[in-house]
This record gives C-alpha cells, sequence and structure tokens, in this order.
C-alpha cells in the first residue's frame, strides 16, 4: 500500500502558504466579503488562498485534478486535491479564530474518491491536524513536532460529549427531535461548528459529532483525520466516507447510537 507521505508533506507546504495568506487579512478591517448564490459569505481571503493552492498544485501535481470550494473542479484521473480555502468563513468574517484550511488528496477506488491524505490548520488557533491513510493521524506544529491521535473509549452515552454546530439545520430537515432526544441523553453538548469537532472526535475530547448539511470540502480532510484516529466517519445514512451530504464522526463505540437517533438507522 503506498504510504503518502510525500503527498503529505506537499499538504502541509500548501497549509503553511494558506495560513500566511489567510492571517494576512484576519481582522482586516477593509476585508472584502461578498455573498453567493446559495446566501453564504466569500471573502477575498478564501479566494487568494484557493488560488494560491492551485498555483502551488499546477507546479507541483500537474496531472492531478483540483476541487476546491470557490473555483469547481479543474482536471481529471485518478487522484484529486480537495480544498476548502476557509472552513468558517462567518467566523473569519466576524473575527472569531474558529477557521481553517482544509486540504485533501482523494483517490479513485471501487467506492468513488475516498480521502487518503488530509491536512486541516487553524492558525488562528495555532493548531493543525493531519492523517495519511495507514499511517495515523496526528496533531502538532509540524511532521518533527506532533502527537499521535486518538478517540475516546466512551461507550455510553450518559458519559459522551456530543459537538454540533447549529439547531436550524437539523429542524429544517425534520430531524430536530432526534437531535434534541439525543442531546438529553448525553453527558454534555457544546455547538463548536465547522471542522473543530471532528478533531476534537479524533483527538478523544469530544466522543462523536454531526452536521445535517455539508459538501465535500467540508468533509474530506477531517473524514481521513478521524478514520486515521481510530474513529468512525459516515453519512447519517451510515455510508462509510465523505460523500452523503451530511455527516456523522464518533469514536465507533457510539456510532450505531447516533445514526439511531439522527435518522440514519433504525
Amino acid at each position: 500500500m503506498p504510504d503518502y507521505l510525500d503527498d503529505l508533506r506537499l499538504a502541509h507546504v500548501l497549509a503553511d502558504a494558506a495560513d500566511a495568506t489567510t492571517m494576512d487579512r484576519f481582522k482586516a478591517l477593509d476585508l472584502k466579503v461578498e455573498t453567493k448564490p446559495d446566501m453564504t459569505p466569500v471573502s477575498e481571503a478564501d479566494k487568494a488562498a484557493e488560488e494560491l493552492l492551485r498555483g502551488h498544485l499546477q507546479r507541483a501535481r500537474p496531472r492531478d485534478a483540483v476541487l476546491g470550494e470557490e473555483y469547481g473542479v479543474e482536471g481529471t484521473g485518478p487522484r484529486r486535491w480537495v480544498i476548502d480555502p476557509i472552513d468558517g468563513t462567518k467566523n473569519y468574517v466576524r473575527g472569531v479564530p474558529v477557521w481553517a484550511t482544509l486540504i485533501s488528496l482523494m483517490e479513485a477506488d471501487e467506492g468513488g474518491y475516498q480521502p487518503v491524505v488530509g491536512v486541516v490548520s487553524a492558525p488562528a488557533l495555532g493548531r493543525r491536524w493531519w492523517a495519511a491513510k495507514g499511517n495515523g493521524a496526528f496533531s502538532g506544529r509540524s511532521l518533527t513536532s506532533a502527537s499521535r491521535l486518538r478517540v475516546s473509549r466512551v461507550s455510553g452515552l450518559s458519559d459522551a460529549s456530543f459537538a454540533y454546530s447549529s439547531l436550524g439545520g437539523w429542524e429544517e430537515r425534520g430531524r430536530l427531535d432526534g437531535f434534541l432526544d439525543l442531546g438529553r441523553k448525553v453527558w454534555r453538548t457544546r455547538a463548536y461548528g465547522d471542522f473543530w469537532p471532528y478533531m476534537m472526535v479524533a483527538e478523544g475530547s469530544v466522543d462523536f459529532c454531526a452536521e445535517p448539511e455539508l459538501s465535500l470540502w467540508d468533509m474530506a480532510a477531517p473524514a481521513i483525520v478521524v478514520t486515521e484516529a481510530g474513529g468512525t466517519f459516515t453519512g447519517l445514512d451510515g455510508r462509510p466516507g465523505p460523500h452523503s451530504g451530511d455527516a456523522a464522526a464518533s469514536n465507533g463505540l457510539l456510532h450505531d447510537e447516533l445514526l439511531r437517533h439522527l435518522g440514519g438507522r433504525p
């Protein structure tokens, strides 16, 4: 099996470049923000970071395809880099430090494209998480200064910590009752939002999390980090991987309960 370590090193180089670009404009008084057709915000930093990453990849991996949130897909082939230049743009434009650049490499297999490398870099928090297929998941300042990630061993709902982004999406999809029922049964709930709950699952500080509406670029990097840390990442329908348009991530021991409450399983 390929070790993907060269690709992981490249992903770190890409994350370093993106961090410099996004931090340069974070909290800038003249930051330009537009509204996309789906009514979500996009800043000049989102666009600049994605353009920068695409340029790096064109030089370093010219045969690979690239899919990004702001500029779509370019290229074809069995390998595809998936980029979310700023996951948490609403936080970014309001000066909240909970946002990150998500970078993943996906490879085609019998079940479609699956993530084999993922880097989640949150420079305003001073945190970075990463994983490569078969090589485990880690967090730290660099590849040479890192701690291995492992999910928790909590097996009962009454002892579990449950993270999510917001209530609105669950209500819109008719799943609020199940969501609230689950929240009543766990030890603790917190709405950290965006990439962060998945990283907390991977490092064992949260036991499971879920979101009702996501895009591939939101999920590809977190999915490989969670699974390489020993966890489980599926859609709410139980399908493994980041392709369901929604997400459920857990330490594995609580996954069936999570899906049962949120509509994935009877």
